[in-house]
């Protein structure tokens, strides 16, 4: 079942397949709109990636104030963020019965 941007089966939940295809043929952001949008798209689905805070820093530091310069290094990430979305782990659905460990995405 698609629901709010994921696909949910009984015991799993997954990014929308569409999603992740306009994430892998977004362009590379020319200003700090259009990176604002691919961190929009590809922060809805944060949860799917470890460490998703840490990883996109150089891109969210072109949010700053007369601050877009886009480097080697930012277009190394905006792509290797693209492959990770594109093999984001599926998410299982915690069975309460069984014990388990809750790890957030904290800075």
């Amino acid at each position: 079942m698609e629901y709010l941007g994921h696909v949910i089966s009984t015991n799993r939940i997954e990014p929308d397949h569409s999603k992740i295809i306009v994430m892998l043929e977004w362009p590379v952001p020319n200003n700090q709109r259009d990176l604002r949008g691919f961190l929009g798209l590809t922060g809805f689905y944060r949860k799917f990636i470890k460490g998703y805070a840490a990883i996109v820093a150089p891109l969210t530091s072109l949010l700053c104030k007369n601050n877009f310069s886009w480097t080697p290094e930012t277009q190394k990430v905006f792509e290797w963020l693209k492959v990770a979305m594109t093999n984001a782990p599926v998410l299982a659905i915690p069975n309460f019965s069984l014990p388990f460990i809750l790890e957030t995405d904290l800075m």
